[in-house]
């Protein structure tokens, strides 16, 4: 008998479930190329299921289901609300793109999208190493099928292969740490496995041999170095709308089940994984600024780009436990998870402008096509500029605010070694602007290719302003964003 706790707390998941079914049957009637009805039923699921998590994470409250396999604390709530929100507005951005492609002549990239968003919702309110297990294979599943949609074309299904092989292979990764802690525990229930450890009956090495494991799955999932290699392949070779999808929304995910491994349940070993999260942080930034100045191709520079994005993300991950002290936790972790949101909403603003300059047989991914841009529509090389400073980190944009957190929580702790990962990651941002600034150069100061003028259509004119005001406006008044992701830390650290 399931309890009514346990209904409230998954009310939105199976919301989701209960209409990608019913999105999927009733989409075998719809004609129409755009797929009209499709696209805004999956909207106001959307839509509804992202207020439930908003009405969710304003109460404040944390909720237990299946016998504590999952957990509906704010943290959750908001990432959630914010995964719905990022999926909504990739399926806006794609949608024309998608159409313009061959891509709609089935559903499967709205329903797709909505298993999709199901699996990371199950992987953030995981709190149980199968239940996360379960909804990580349900995301991945879904994305290696998206991925592959764009079935006439190679480079698609060869992008799918490769991430096909390299996640079966971060899965294994993922299973294996998974079922050592199991061994050195006696339970997969996150709280009793940091009972565990934390009362000393258990074998160190064994704890510290999945950790490995464990460490290596996720880093596959945040796609950082040097488990990258399907980044960049995967990013260039899938359609543009479908590279948004598992590059935008999945990564809340990620953090989220960073979040549940590492710090709720493998707290008292912070000392261990975070050395490893150190070394992948300053690899991802060494080898992810350095090989996008390499890059012509816009979503692979993109890509790398995503790669050192990540490697900030670490860095705040890294610097919660001083000394066997988490008195800093809260700053840290909260720095992280602002960081991460602030990320997914300038990748959506870039990959939405990408898709914008597509026009049927014209991908425009190459920088080049980026020529002269402010000469046809200074409005969307605004945007585009706005979110290349960001991701560089030039004020007054929101992710100067995002990278001056995770260095302030970086050097709050007081460490040399990290005073030396800060100044590091800080010349890594330098080299980094270069390519940044290098997409600014030729928008603004090169002739444009063609003259033809940049339809849009109007919802996504309208969600593509908001999103680029959003970058701007959140780096001037960051407080509030920054206030939610602090709330939501420690309310996850009190439980």
């Amino acid at each position: 008998m399931i309890d009514q706790i346990t209904w409230v707390a998954i009310f939105p998941e199976a919301i989701l479930l209960v209409m990608a079914c019913a999105i999927a049957l009733l989409d075998l009637r719809v004609q129409s190329r755009l797929r009209p009805l499709t696209y805004a039923l999956t909207l106001i699921t959307l839509g509804v299921v992202a207020l439930i998590e908003a009405f969710y994470a304003s109460r404040g409250m944390t909720m237990y289901g299946f016998g504590n396999m999952v957990v509906a604390d704010t943290m959750a709530a908001w990432l959630k609300c914010f995964s719905a929100i990022a999926v909504m507005v990739t399926l806006v951005y794609g949608r024309p793109y998608a159409a313009s492609r061959d891509m709609l002549r089935g559903g499967e990239l709205f329903t797709l999208g909505l298993f999709a968003l199901l699996g990371m919702f199950i992987m953030i309110s995981g709190n149980n190493f199968l239940v996360i297990y379960m909804g990580l294979e349900l995301l991945t599943l879904s994305s290696y099928a998206l991925v592959a949609l764009r079935r006439d074309h190679t480079a698609a299904i060869e992008a799918a292969m490769k991430y096909f092989v390299l996640g079966a292979m971060a899965s294994g990764f993922l299973l294996y740490g998974m079922s050592m802690l199991y061994g050195a525990t006696g339970s997969l229930d996150i709280n009793a496995v940091f009972k565990a450890i934390v009362s000393g009956q258990v074998r160190h090495q064994v704890l510290v041999f999945g950790l490995v494991f464990i460490v290596a799955g996720l880093a596959f999932k945040l796609g950082v170095v040097p488990f990258h290699m399907w980044i960049p392949d995967v990013y260039q070779g899938a359609p543009t709308a479908v590279t948004l999808m598992i590059g935008g929304a999945p990564k809340l995910a990620a953090f989220a089940i960073t979040m549940r491994l590492l710090v709720e349940g493998m707290l008292p070993l912070a000392i261990d994984w975070q050395q490893m999260l150190m070394l992948l942080s300053i690899a991802s930034l060494f080898i992810g600024n350095l090989a996008a100045i390499a890059q012509t191709n816009i979503k692979r520079m993109l890509a790398f780009s995503t790669i050192s994005q990540m490697g900030f993300v670490l860095i705040g991950v890294m610097s919660g436990v001083i000394n066997g002290n988490p008195l800093s936790a809260a700053n840290a972790y909260s720095s992280a998870m602002f960081y991460v949101i602030t990320y997914v909403l300038t990748t959506l603003a870039s990959f939405g402008v990408i898709m914008l300059l597509a026009r049927d047989g014209f991908e425009s991914e190459e920088i080049t096509d980026f020529a002269g841009l402010n000469q046809i529509s200074p409005l969307y090389a605004g945007v585009m500029a706005a979110c290349m400073f960001s991701l560089a980190g030039i004020p007054p944009m929101v992710g100067f605010y995002a990278k001056l957190s995770v260095l302030q929580a970086l050097i709050a702790s007081g460490q040399l070694l990290h005073l030396g990962v800060a100044v590091f990651a800080v010349m890594m941002s330098l080299v980094g602007a270069f390519y940044y600034l290098r997409v600014v150069k030729v928008m603004y100061f090169d002739e444009p290719i063609t003259a033809s003028k940049i339809v849009a259509r109007t919802d996504v004119r309208v969600v593509l302003c908001i999103n680029g005001a959003l970058v701007l406006l959140l780096g001037l008044f960051p407080a509030g964003l920054m206030a939610l992701s602090a709330q939501s830390i420690l309310q996850m650290l009190g439980t």
